[in-house]
């Protein structure tokens, strides 16, 4: 059993952690912190790493707020459509983006006003996608000591981790090199469902080697 925090198109060694866990434990009541992944990705794009972010709505006399409660701007723009075309523009010609695409639009059709339940219905996509079910439950309270594993600081953007990453063929890699660590989305619409031995390759390189 795993705690992470549910992110958006969360990074590839978020899935190493969780994918072969039984359980995963969802932070629904830490205090909401900006410049995290939980409401942005990375993905891989003809001019490099390229940022994909969603608004968010603010209340500046609210002080702190929960990020169970934090709600999606669609008023200042159409993100989603953006992101659409940002992944169209990057991975159109990959072997696996016409596989998963209408499941991603559909999801981002479903305009979910908060932010968790868009990221809670892009991990069950992404799991399904993985052929692995897994169960999850939410946080009643914030976790200040969790009994489980606590994984909580990968949706830190600008943290860097331990594991190391093999490389595979992504679209721009003749003119980049490899990028690690994008989001997972890079990884589906390269490898397809065989994106799990990847995950298993990185989860080895753990000191806990918890995937067989």
């Amino acid at each position: 059993m795993v705690l992470v925090h549910p992110t958006y198109f969360s990074p590839i060694v978020q899935y190493a952690v969780i994918y072969g866990e039984k359980e995963i434990v969802f932070e629904f009541n830490d205090n909401y912190i900006k410049q995290t992944y939980r409401n942005r990705c990375y993905i891989g794009g003809a001019n490099g790493k390229q940022l994909l972010s969603i608004p968010i709505k603010h209340n500046k006399k609210s002080g702190k707020y929960k990020t169970r409660d934090i709600e999606i701007d669609y008023d200042t723009s159409l993100w989603y459509n953006n992101h659409m075309k940002s992944l169209q523009a990057a991975y159109r010609s990959s072997p696996f983006y016409e596989y998963y695409e209408d499941d991603i639009l559909k999801i981002f059709k479903k305009k979910h006003r908060l932010l968790i339940d868009l990221n809670i219905d892009m991990h069950q996509f992404v799991m399904e996608s993985l052929q692995k079910g897994s169960k999850f439950t939410k946080t009643q309270q914030f976790e200040i000591e969790p009994q489980y594993k606590d994984f909580r600081t990968l949706s830190n953007a600008k943290s860097k981790t331990k594991y190391k990453f093999p490389t595979y063929i992504q679209m721009f890699d003749e003119r980049h090199g490899f990028q690690e660590n994008l989001s997972i989305i890079d990884l589906l619409f390269m490898e397809g469902p065989a994106s799990y031995k990847y995950l298993k390759d990185i989860a080895k390189t753990s000191p806990e080697k918890r995937l067989k």
